[in-house]
């Protein structure tokens, strides 16, 4: 959960960490116990992949390939990290609502009640005595 919410982009980095793995090009000898995955720094990676194929079941018949569990693991994952993100979002919503509603009234009352104060003339003339 942390990783989703403290690295930059983490959502998107942790989907492309879990659907990278990858056989290691030609050329790149690993070690044992080391996995190539493309979007790990370096490249060699200790932690066997996850996720295969088939590992699950899902009720409305979605196939269960790795792409699909790992936005479902993410997503799961980035709301966990911040439970609280939808009810923000709707707090929010409603602030900046308001405060549009206030900018308008606001508007209008100096538009339609302050106009006389400033489309009032003054002249100033010599007082005769």
């Amino acid at each position: 959960a942390v990783m989703t919410a403290a690295r930059h982009d983490g959502p998107n980095y942790l989907m492309a960490l879990l659907t990278g793995y990858r056989d290691p090009p030609e050329g790149i000898e690993l070690r044992q116990g080391l996995y190539y995955n493309t979007y790990f720094p370096g490249g060699a990676l200790s932690m066997p992949p996850p996720l295969s194929d088939g590992v699950i079941e899902y009720e409305d018949g979605t196939p269960a390939t790795v792409s699909q569990m790992s936005k479902d693991l993410v997503n799961f994952i980035a709301w966990a990290g911040e439970p609280t993100t939808d009810e923000r979002k709707v707090v929010g919503l409603k602030a900046v609502s308001l405060s549009l509603l206030g900018m308008v009234c606001t508007g209008w009352s100096f538009r339609f009640q302050m106009a006389q104060y400033k489309t009032r003339r003054i002249d100033f003339t010599k007082v005769v005595m």
